[in-house]
């Protein structure tokens, strides 16, 4: 797809690639940011040096920013000023300095930045004004066609990386353009709820409307016609829930020992993974409106409930639920920080015991065990607005600066019992965070949204640049981080499409369809070069998406395509040919394509797919909507 004219970069003007720096960031003392020289022959956005006293502000402003409402024009109330939000979806960025890239870091004490906050995006759900990258909304509340786009960060040289998580990169000799996506995404959305096999006895039958209901199976018998050497559908789940017109977004899956969960509207529901019949379920109050990707290492999990069932009710209640057993522990609502605090939703990542709650300029942290309070909002002016979980606990961080429209984020790694940062990198004014591939090793993507471009970043363990991806020509990349309507309020974590071990970062390329059928590859980049090691293409006529690392090696999902199943497959860390490891059938290949915005799982030699979304058109639609599979030996 090509870019109007109006929206190609000027001759010699950002569109092109940079040089990165001759010279990595120097490491800081814990909490401190890195220090870092500009190239030669590139000025620097500001001095290379800055003094250890915090510098005299700027003649103050109309106010600091507060945030807006996405879709909604920039407006101003007696004495206060609306700037865009800096996250990398709804922000209009000014112009950029003139950095080499986002790694220039800018040195100087944390917290040390005069000026406004720069705001994060709004409410989740809420739609952005239109725009490249964003497709439009088919009616209220519908998921939207189109693919997660992506595009090349890589055009040859480090540089210039462009798109965020919803937006497509075409490259052409000259300049690095942003386009909406062309992908196959325009099936029709399918609706999806707790469903399972027949409901246990003394469990509650049909749902009422609640989102409790028992489930119903798939009526065929699926595994007539299975060929030799593929795998058994071992269940298929029906949608049984009676949904509010606009539908719901699903949560999960996760799978906890013999248990795999997922929670949609007002309930969490878990099911057999032997034979998808419901062990239990958990009522809501109200719609469940967050949840982290990964859960503690005993299976507890801490999600949002939306205080009220009104309209204007906020994503303000915590629930901790013990996935084992269907229990809810402890509840509380998150402390408001001021009478702007909840103006957008929350994002939920867990690392340890500790579930970090993010939004717009406020942030607290809970223990996941007993819900006791262990950190809230740091003193100083950067405040982080999202974290990434995991092994380690990744915050990221907007910063107060004397210019909105030239943000200034900061990424660290903080101790998960006390809050207290282990490192601190500063990407170039300009550049804000946009999703965490990996904590460890640590990768991170950025953007700058007005003029473009994206990078990936790989960063050592003492927070200094380690280097930055550097893609061959025409490569472009399709990192799958959510729809494009559920952006707000999505943790940084939880993508899909990328790995990564010690030393090596794996992501799936953009499908290409250039041939009989849409198919793709995998790239390895070497994380202490930037550069690529080698390339893997995806079997003949199908697409791939790296998962996570399983045993040393690279676990792949399959995407079933024409006529052909999909499955679970490994790649060797040396590359080569994909190995199948579960080949799901052909005869329901077409099934298994149907599943919206579908969310894979596989553990202990099982699959399960379930679709992102329930939403249909009528009620009748609604209950015939398949919405989860689960594939065994």
């Amino acid at each position: 797809m090509t870019q109007p004219p109006s929206q190609q970069p000027p001759q010699g003007g950002f569109g092109a690639p940079q040089e990165p720096p001759q010279v990595s960031p120097q490491p800081a003392a814990p909490g401190q940011p890195p220090q870092s020289q500009p190239p030669q022959g590139q000025p620097p956005a500001q001095s290379p040096q800055m003094p250890a006293a915090p510098p005299t502000p700027p003649p103050a402003q109309p106010g600091y920013g507060y945030p807006q409402q996405p879709g909604q024009a920039p407006g101003q109330a007696p004495g206060y000023s609306y700037p865009q939000q800096p996250g990398p979806y709804a922000q209009q960025p000014g112009p950029y300095p003139q950095q080499p890239g986002p790694y220039a870091q800018q040195p100087g004490p944390y917290g040390q930045q005069p000026g406004p906050y720069a705001q994060q995006p709004g409410s989740y759900g809420q739609q952005p004004q239109p725009g490249y990258g964003y497709p439009q909304q088919q009616y209220p509340g519908a998921p939207i066609p189109g693919g997660t786009g992506g595009g090349s960060p890589f055009k040859g040289k480090p540089a210039v990386i462009i798109g965020a998580a919803v937006a497509a990169a075409i490259v052409i000799a000259g300049g690095v353009f942003l386009a909406t996506s062309s992908g196959d995404d325009d099936k029709k959305p399918v609706a999806q709820a707790s469903t399972d096999g027949k409901a246990p006895s003394g469990s509650p039958s049909v749902d009422e409307g609640d989102g409790n209901g028992a489930g119903r199976p798939g009526d065929d018998d699926l595994n007539v016609g299975r060929k030799p050497g593929e795998a058994k559908v071992l269940w298929l789940q029906k949608n049984d829930v009676d949904l509010p017109r606009n539908g719901a977004d699903v949560y999960g899956p996760w799978v906890v020992g013999d248990t795999v969960v997922k929670g949609m509207y007002r309930a969490v529901s878990g099911y057999s993974v032997a034979d998808g019949k419901r062990k239990w379920t958990l009522k809501l109050p109200a719609d469940m409106c967050a949840a982290p990707s990964q859960t503690t290492t005993d299976g507890k999990i801490v999600i949002g409930v939306k205080n009220g069932t009104t309209d204007k009710a906020d994503c303000a209640d915590l629930q901790m639920i013990d996935l084992n057993t269907g229990k809810a522990g402890w509840k509380k609502s998150i402390k408001k920080n001021g009478i702007w605090d909840m103006m957008s939703d929350i994002s939920l990542a867990i690392s340890a015991d500790t579930v970090t709650v993010g939004r717009t300029s406020n942030s607290n942290a809970y223990r996941v065990s007993d819900g006791k309070e262990l950190f809230g909002k740091p003193a100083g002016n950067c405040q982080p607005f999202a974290f990434a979980g995991g092994p380690k606990l990744i915050a990221a961080s907007s910063c107060r600066t004397d210019d909105v429209d030239n943000p200034q984020h900061q990424i660290q790694e903080i101790d998960p019992a006390t809050g207290k940062p282990k490192w601190t990198y500063r990407p170039a004014r300009g550049w804000e965070i946009d999703r965490v591939y990996s904590v460890s090793p640590f990768v991170v993507s950025l953007t700058q949204r007005e003029k473009k471009k994206w990078s990936i970043l790989a960063i050592k363990e003492n927070g200094t640049l380690r280097s930055q991806l550097v893609g061959d020509k025409g490569d472009k990349f399709a990192p799958d981080c959510g729809s494009a309507f559920a952006i707000f309020g999505k943790s940084l974590d939880g993508c899909v499409g990328v790995a990564a071990d010690a030393n090596t970062f794996y992501m799936a390329t953009e499908p290409d369809s250039s041939g009989t059928a849409r198919t793709n590859k995998v790239v390895a980049f070497n994380l202490n070069t930037g550069k690529p090691k080698w390339k893997a293409a995806a079997p003949a006529e199908q697409i791939v998406k790296p998962l996570r690392m399983e045993g040393g090696n690279v676990l792949l999902y399959v995407e079933a395509g024409y006529n052909k199943g999909g499955g679970i497959a490994n790649l060797a860390p040396t590359g080569g040919a994909p190995k199948m490891l579960l080949r799901h059938p052909e005869s329901t290949s077409q099934i298994e394509s149907s599943f919206y915005d579908a969310k894979i799982v596989y553990a202990d030699g099982r699959s399960f797919i379930a679709s992102g979304r329930v939403s249909a058109s009528n009620d009748k639609e609604e209950l015939e909507t398949k919405t989860m599979m689960a594939f065994g030996k």
